[in-house]
C-alpha cells in the first residue's frame, strides 16, 4: 500500500484547502469558529447528536465548490478528484428560473463507500458553464468565450500526471504526495493576475457566475462549507457577529419532525480587492463579489417517493406565498410540513420515504421462534434495528438559491429560446466517467445492510424473499451512451 493512501490524500487536501481559503476569506474562519461552538453545544446537550454521523466526522466535514468552463477542464478536474477517491455523483441543472440566471450544470465529486465517507466525507460541487445555451449566449459571444477558454490551462500537466498515478496506485509515496497536494491547492488558489475589465463586465451582464468562470484565466474555490448541527442557531449567531447573511435558509423548514435532506445558508459574497486591466491598458484597482461562506445541516436521505413528497411541499409553499415576505413563507412551509410530512423516523420507514441501514439484534431473548420472513415483522418483533442514512448529496433548487443570493445582479436570460439539452449521460460523456445516481447508491447500501443482518440472524426465508439486487456500476466503467433531454 502507498505510504499516503487515497483517503489520507483526501483528508490532507481538505485541510490544506480550508487553511488556504481561511487566509483568502477571513470571514470563513469566523464561520468555522461559530460552527465549532454550536456543534460542541449540541453534542453536549443532545445524546442523539451523532445519529447522522459522529461528532468527529461532522467537525471534519467540508464541501467545496469550483466552476469550470469547458468539458476538457471538467474532465481534468475529475482526474484530480479521482486521485482523492472522489467520484461524480448526481446531476444538477441550475439554468431554470427567470431571475438570477445561472448558466451552469453541475455534479458533486465525493467518496462512494460508507467507510470512505466516514474516514473523510469531503465533497466538491463542480459546475460547468453551458456556453452553447442560447438563452444566455448568442453565437458571437459563444465563439469569443470558447476561444478565451481554449487559451487557458487550469491544471498543470505535472498535477494531472500525479493525479492519474494516484488513482492507478490508490495513493502516492510521501514525496509525490507532497508535490501533488501543493500543486492541487495552488490550482484552486485565487490568482493575482489582472482581470480584463471590459470582458468581465460583458459576461457579468449575462450572469455573475458566467463572469466568474469565463472572465478570468484560472479557477478558484468559490466557497467552502462546514457542517453544523443547528443551522438556525448559526444563522442568528453569525448576524450577532456582524456578518451579513443571505435572506433565508435554503431547503426544508425548521419543524418538529425529523431532519431530512439538506439545509444551507451562507454569508453574503464579500467585496475582494482585485487588479483590473482597463481598455487603454492601464492597471487599476477594484473589487469583485464572487466568493462567500456557506454552511449546511444534513438530514436523512429520502427515497424517490420521499423526494417527490418534498418537491410537492416546496411547490405548494411557492404557490401560497408568491410575492410575500420570507417570514410568511417559512411559517407556511412549516405548517404544510406539520400537516403532510411524516413526523417520525418510524413513519418514514413504514412509508418507504427514507433510506435506512439495518443491524441484527443478536442478544434478543430466545423464545424458540424462527425469524419471520417479512423484514417489517423482523423490525416490529425486535430482530432488527433500523438506522437512518445521512443525505450525502445536494438539492439543485437550494444550490441555485445560494448562487443567486450572492449574485451582483439578476443577469439576463431569454426564456423564448430553447435551452441546450443536457443530462447526466451527456455530463458523463464530457467527464469520461460515469455519473452515479445517488438514489441507487443509497438503495444499494440499504440492501447490503439488510442482507448482512438477515444472514447474521439466519433468516433464510426473509433472504429468499428479497428482490435480486440491481447490478452496480464498476468504478472503471465507461460513461453510458448519451441521450437527449429536452428542457
Amino acid at each position: 500500500m502507498a505510504p499516503a493512501p487515497t483517503w489520507r490524500l483526501r483528508a490532507a487536501f481538505a485541510r490544506r484547502l480550508s487553511a488556504m481559503y481561511g487566509t483568502e476569506v477571513p470571514a470563513y474562519t469566523t464561520l468555522l469558529e461559530v460552527t465549532g461552538q454550536i456543534n460542541d453545544e449540541v453534542a453536549g446537550r443532545d445524546p442523539d447528536a451523532g445519529r447522522l454521523g459522529s461528532i468527529d466526522r461532522v467537525t471534519a466535514e467540508r464541501h467545496g465548490a469550483i466552476r469550470v468552463g469547458t468539458p476538457t477542464e471538467l474532465r481534468q478536474a475529475g482526474q484530480v478528484f479521482a486521485a482523492l477517491g472522489m467520484h461524480p455523483v448526481g446531476f444538477y441543472d441550475l439554468r431554470d428560473g427567470d431571475v438570477g440566471a445561472v448558466p451552469v450544470v453541475s455534479t458533486a465529486f465525493r467518496p462512494l463507500d460508507a467507510t470512505e465517507l466516514d474516514r473523510n466525507p469531503f465533497r466538491v460541487f463542480t459546475s460547468l458553464l453551458t456556453t452553447g445555451d442560447r438563452r444566455f449566449f448568442d453565437a458571437d459571444l459563444e465563439s469569443r468565450l470558447t476561444a478565451f477558454l481554449a487559451r487557458r490551462r487550469l491544471f498543470p500537466p505535472e498535477l494531472l500526471d500525479l493525479a492519474a498515478r494516484a488513482e492507478r496506485e490508490h495513493g502516492l509515496d510521501e514525496g509525490a504526495a507532497e508535490r501533488f497536494l501543493t500543486l492541487a491547492v495552488d490550482a484552486f488558489t485565487l490568482s493575482t493576475e489582472p482581470v480584463d475589465r471590459a470582458w468581465y463586465a460583458e459576461l457579468e451582464r449575462i450572469s455573475a457566475v458566467a463572469a466568474d468562470i469565463g472572465g478570468v484565466t484560472t479557477t478558484h474555490v468559490n466557497h467552502l462549507t462546514p457542517r453544523v448541527l443547528d443551522i438556525d442557531a448559526l444563522y442568528r449567531r453569525m448576524g450577532e457577529r456582524g456578518i451579513t447573511m443571505i435572506d433565508r435558509i435554503q431547503g426544508p423548514p425548521r419543524w418538529s419532525g425529523p431532519d431530512v435532506l439538506l439545509r444551507q445558508t451562507s454569508f453574503r459574497a464579500l467585496a475582494e480587492p482585485r487588479t483590473f486591466r482597463d481598455p487603454d491598458g492601464r492597471l487599476t484597482r477594484g473589487a469583485l463579489r464572487v466568493r462567500f461562506g456557506e454552511v449546511e445541516a444534513r438530514g436523512i436521505a429520502l427515497t424517490r417517493t420521499g423526494r417527490a413528497r418534498y418537491d410537492a411541499l416546496t411547490a405548494e409553499t411557492d404557490r401560497r406565498t408568491a410575492g410575500r415576505p420570507d417570514a410568511e413563507r417559512q411559517a407556511t412551509s412549516r405548517t404544510l410540513w406539520e400537516r403532510d410530512f411524516p413526523r417520525t423516523e418510524a413513519q418514514l420507514h413504514a412509508e418507504r420515504l427514507a433510506f435506512f441501514t439495518y443491524r441484527p439484534v443478536t442478544d434478543r431473548p430466545r423464545d424458540g421462534r424462527r425469524p419471520p420472513a417479512d423484514p417489517t415483522a423482523l423490525l416490529a418483533d425486535g430482530w432488527l434495528t433500523a438506522h437512518p442514512l445521512v443525505y450525502e448529496d445536494f438539492l439543485p433548487r437550494s444550490a441555485a438559491g445560494i448562487f443567486r443570493s450572492n449574485l451582483t445582479g439578476d443577469g439576463t436570460r431569454d426564456p423564448h429560446r430553447d435551452g441546450t439539452p443536457f443530462d447526466a449521460h451527456r455530463l458523463a460523456e464530457a467527464l469520461g466517467r460515469p455519473v452515479r445516481d445517488p438514489f441507487a447508491g443509497y438503495a444499494a447500501q440499504q440492501d447490503r445492510s439488510l442482507r448482512a443482518a438477515l444472514t447474521a440472524l439466519g433468516a433464510d426465508e426473509a433472504l429468499r424473499a428479497l428482490p435480486v439486487p440491481a447490478p452496480t456500476v464498476p468504478t472503471d466503467a465507461q460513461p453510458p451512451h448519451p441521450t437527449r433531454s429536452h428542457r
